[in-house]
């Protein structure tokens, strides 16, 4: 997959089956209308080509709204739309300007000349232009004039796209990481680069990688233990990790740290991926630190106890 993070980087293509979206977490709603443009690429001889945005249009239009929480990062959606054979993904950079153009405009400019549209696949509800006026009508209107064909995603697919997401985000917020892990159709999972912390868990017997996630709008799933996979310079471990502000020692951040099972490698500084498999309990303060360890003990083995289960392996 070609990845351009401009229009002005993008030269038509030949036959360009186009969809237009934010795509985030590429869930299996997602999937159902790659798939469709897939198939009208090769019935065509065309390309696939997936126009979405960043910064997230809330993010501009709401900026106010510090709660914007998304299911993947632009490099983390970016990855996923290329494992689904995926032409040409254009990251374009939402901002006012861009809103602020006439349907006619978008269509003419965005959608013909820049990209070179033959086929767009598009939901009834998609809206664009200024004050989010234009439509899948005014896309009706003008493809005689500008030759393209709109093809019309049906509602109830629609539904279960925007369905998903909801259902996804509310899932991961509320520690129900495998409804959200059937709505994806993949496991959640988290990216980041491994951080030194104040080695507590060292001296507890459970030493923890702690994780720095750059992205502020990325959905960190509530606090607690889960049982997860740890993917780390190529190779795949289990472990368990924990989310939350330490209570137990009163502590003052919210860390994300995983206790990698039978690993003692340096990854100071390493990019690691956390894979979510299992919710195993929600964050608890103890009365000490011994009954914190004794917990942990039990803590370990019912993930271990999980993860024997013939859980989803990494796919992205």
């Amino acid at each position: 997959m070609k990845i351009y993070n401009s229009l002005e980087d993008f030269t038509p293509v030949a036959n360009a089956v186009v969809t237009i979206g934010t795509f985030d977490g590429v869930h299996i709603g997602h999937r159902k209308i790659i798939a469709r443009i897939e198939e009208l690429a090769e019935a065509s001889g065309g390309e696939t080509v997936i126009l979405t945005f960043f910064p997230h249009p809330r993010m501009i239009l709401h900026p106010e709204d510090e709660n914007i929480k998304l299911i993947t990062t632009i490099d983390e959606k970016a990855q996923l739309l290329s494992q689904l054979g995926v032409d040409h993904l254009i990251i374009t950079p939402f901002s006012r300007d861009f809103s602020n153009q006439s349907a006619e405009a978008y269509i003419r400019d965005v959608l013909v000349n820049k990209i070179g549209t033959k086929k767009i696949v598009i939901g009834y509800d998609h809206r664009f232009g200024k004050d989010r006026k234009g439509g899948l009508q005014d896309l009706l209107a003008h493809a005689p004039l500008y030759a393209f064909e709109v093809i019309e995603i049906p509602e109830q697919d629609i539904n279960d796209v925007a369905i998903s997401s909801t259902r996804i985000r509310k899932a991961l917020l509320d520690g129900d990481i495998e409804i959200a892990n059937e709505c994806l159709g993949y496991p959640f999972f988290i990216t980041g680069s491994v951080i030194r912390g104040d080695q507590l868990g060292r001296t507890l017997g459970y030493p923890t990688a702690n994780l720095m996630v750059g992205e502020q709008y990325k959905l960190i799933p509530s606090d607690g233990i889960y049982a997860v996979k740890v993917k780390v310079e190529g190779q795949q471990h289990n472990g368990m990790a924990y989310i939350g502000h330490r209570p137990t020692v009163n502590g003052m951040t919210r860390n994300i740290e995983v206790n990698i099972f039978d690993f003692s490698a340096d990854i100071y500084n390493k990019e690691l991926r956390m894979e979510f498999l299992h919710f195993v309990r929600a964050d608890i303060k103890f009365a000490s630190l011994d009954e914190l360890v004794v917990q942990l003990g039990k803590d370990k083995q019912d993930v271990q106890a999980l993860l024997v289960i013939d859980s989803p392996q990494f796919n992205t």
